[in-house]
């Protein structure tokens, strides 16, 4: 082999920078710096018990992230995942006290497997219109899904008079229990929310890695233009990373409505923007095309185990806010550094 063929071989190959390493793994080792400086702080907090409960709270941030996760890949936003989750849990709480059939005279109290896949459904159909409003008629996706948010939120406050629904665990001579199933029983010693999560996140991982469809969400969440002349269906990719959106936001309603066993027309406040931190410190570019499940399920622990260990030395809650937005902004900035570079460079 000559000395130029050599030299090739050598610049081809990228050389060990630390810097690159930290920076492309920054979500692992913040999880492990926060594991670290929390476990020291508090002798509670390096305990299974505490990890397996921290991570019953990651598993409704987790679940939207995956959904915001697949919307941002496609250069998107969606801010009514928060609203969708409370609608979710209305919905599940009307069903679960039953459905009053005036004309027959009598009240109906659907089993709660027809309750899940009813909400579930609810949240596919607001995220469909997400997706038809901004793939069809061109709606910009942060107006689209603002106005999306406000009407969501709008309608549980109505469906409940601004009240919640409480005692959800329903009774057995009317066939409607067992809806507290997700959020307080644990399979081999590991709570189902969390099984949930995990369930989830290894489909949408396979899903964007293995499928056509996660080429075509890759595709054209980098180049739209191109992958539209290339013959990817980018409408159809759209509304249904939307639809997929809205329907894990019912997952996660339902999800956290069976964790507290009541179901509120506040809840989920700010989840949306929760979630989108989860993906952004997970190392997904805002401007669509890069991130895996992978970094979003690490970006997910780093806040549910920060805003967690915070509450557990006592931190008061205003200082926890600001622990919180200062992680987001630094991921962002480093965000930055990373896809900026490489934009450079191409």
């Amino acid at each position: 082999m000559s000395d130029t063929t050599l030299a090739r071989t050598a610049a081809a190959k990228p050389a060990f920078s630390l810097g690159r390493l930290l920076l492309e793994g920054r979500a692992f080792f913040a999880l492990i710096l926060i594991v670290a400086v929390f476990s020291f702080l508090s002798p509670n907090y390096f305990t299974v018990s505490n990890f397996l409960i921290m991570a019953s709270h990651v598993a409704i941030y987790g679940i939207l992230a995956v959904g915001m996760l697949l919307v941002i890949l496609n250069g998107g936003i969606d801010l009514s995942v928060g609203s969708v989750l409370a609608l979710s849990g209305v919905i599940a709480g009307a069903l679960m006290q039953g459905v009053e059939m005036q004309a027959l005279g009598v009240i109906l109290y659907p089993p709660v497997w027809a309750v899940v896949v009813l909400t579930c459904a609810l949240g596919a159909a607001v995220g469909a219109v997400n997706g038809v409003l901004i793939a069809w008629f061109k709606v910009p996706a942060f107006v689209a899904t603002l106005g999306v948010m406000y009407v969501a939120r709008g309608i549980a406050l109505l469906m409940t008079n601004g009240l919640t629904y409480n005692n959800l665990s329903g009774r057995p001579e009317l066939g409607n229990t067992g809806f507290d199933w997700l959020g307080f029983n644990r399979l081999a010693g590991i709570p189902i929310s969390v099984l949930v999560l995990a369930g989830i996140a290894v489909l949408a991982g396979l899903m964007l890695s293995r499928s056509a469809f996660g080429r075509w969400l890759y595709a054209s969440g980098g180049n739209e233009r191109a992958a539209d002349l290339s013959g990817v269906p980018v409408k159809r990719v759209k509304i249904t990373v939307y639809t997929l959106s809205g329907m894990l936001a019912a997952v996660a309603g339902l999800v956290l409505s069976s964790q507290l066993t009541s179901a509120g027309p506040t809840a989920g406040t700010t989840y949306e923007l929760t979630a989108i931190a989860a993906v952004v410190i997970g190392g997904a570019a805002l401007t669509g095309g890069r991130g895996t499940v992978r970094g979003t399920m690490l970006g997910a622990f780093v806040i549910g185990f920060l805003s967690d260990g915070l509450v557990i030395i006592g931190v008061s809650s205003y200082w926890q806010t600001v622990f919180t937005g200062a992680v987001i902004v630094l991921a962002v900035l480093m965000n930055s550094i990373q896809y900026g570079k490489g934009a450079r460079k191409g």
